[in-house]
């Protein structure tokens, strides 16, 4: 879906009036999220956001992956696969499955971590595991009651905030700040601005930590965009994050177009991007989630360049700190249980 703009607007006739529904919403999605969920058996640490939409999840995943396989450890991502067709469990296979089988970011995420794609969260764990996970990384599924989380980082952009703070279908909240807040253990705050300040602060009262962090483009994908004029194409949950990146980066952006999150690209939409291109001599370029949607389409124009980004972290001592931690305090619980 497309977010609606009056999410972004301090007050809005729209917001005030789905407010009521938003309200209903929000208690119960509050009310699942206090439910207890099952243990694991390992540590399972969750990557999620407050809202709607899409904050930088996918390249905070893939930086733990790599952190803690710096600490010895084997991790697994369990994801529902969302936009795939396939309920799973189901390891994903970058030669087998394509995007509308798993979801465009499973499939990614695929070619450099081990990927389950589960509806059932608790089914996906046993995969997980049968797999040698010794930790299970979360894709999303911070406000999903069914599993216990040893801890949970949540995403936020800072340019972009929590939008009026409300509750969906009034504002981009999939549950009232508060409940979600009460649940959340370290912060992770991607790029400049200062629109999660307030959110910063409320963490930071409750003695929670707040990593800062941001993308940083992959120098394989800088290089053949640096003095070409490009076309810059996304079906993101924020197109703008990936344009402004861009733009950051030294790229000369002359054209872009923005899709609503997972978009599935029709024949005539990918027909006109490489008509309109070549017409105006510009280079194609798209995140390599759109580009995993596209992945083995027939029509689609072999000069699409994939843009690839790194999430760096401000304090990556602070990050291998916080997540030891909460791994051996995961361990530690669990043999006490004993």
């Amino acid at each position: 879906m497309r977010e609606p703009a009056f999410w972004y607007r301090p007050r809005s006739l729209q917001s005030y009036a789905l407010w009521p529904l938003g309200t209903f919403y929000g208690a119960i999605t509050a009310r699942r999220m206090s439910r207890q969920g099952v243990d694991a058996g390992i540590p399972v640490i969750c990557v999620g956001n407050y809202h709607v939409g899409g904050a930088g999840k996918t390249p905070t995943v893939l930086a733990l992956t790599k952190l803690l396989r710096d600490l010895g450890e084997t991790p697994v991502v369990l994801s529902r696969g969302y936009g795939g067709r396939l309920k799973g469990p189901v390891m994903v296979d970058r030669e087998r499955h394509d995007a509308a089988d798993v979801g465009d970011e499973p499939l990614m995420m695929a070619r450099d971590v081990p990927v389950v794609v589960a509806r059932d969260r608790l089914d996906g764990v046993a995969l997980a595991k049968s797999q040698g996970a010794t930790v299970i990384l979360m894709d999303d599924g911070f406000q999903n009651p069914a599993l216990f989380k040893d801890a949970s980082l949540i995403v936020i952009d800072g340019e972009r905030g929590l939008g009026n703070g409300k509750v969906f279908p009034a504002g981009p909240l999939r549950a009232p700040l508060a409940a979600q807040l009460a649940r959340t253990d370290a912060l992770v705050l991607i790029g400049g601005g200062n629109a999660a300040n307030d959110v910063a602060a409320e963490i930071a009262k409750r003695n929670k930590p707040e990593l800062r962090a941001r993308l940083k483009p992959d120098a394989a994908s800088l290089a053949p965009l640096l003095g070409k004029r490009v076309f810059a194409f996304a079906g993101i949950g924020d197109p703008e994050r990936f344009f402004r990146t861009l733009r950051a980066s030294g790229i000369d952006v002359a054209r872009t177009r923005a899709f609503a999150d997972h978009h599935v690209f029709s024949d005539g939409e990918i027909a006109a991007l490489a008509a309109d291109a070549q017409r105006e001599q510009l280079t194609l370029v798209t995140t390599e989630k759109d580009l995993a949607r596209l992945r083995g389409r027939a029509g689609v124009p072999d000069g699409i360049v994939p843009f690839a980004v790194q999430l760096e972290f401000d304090d990556p001592a602070k990050l291998r700190q916080l997540i030891s931690d909460h791994l051996y305090r995961a361990r530690e619980r669990r043999f006490s249980a004993r």
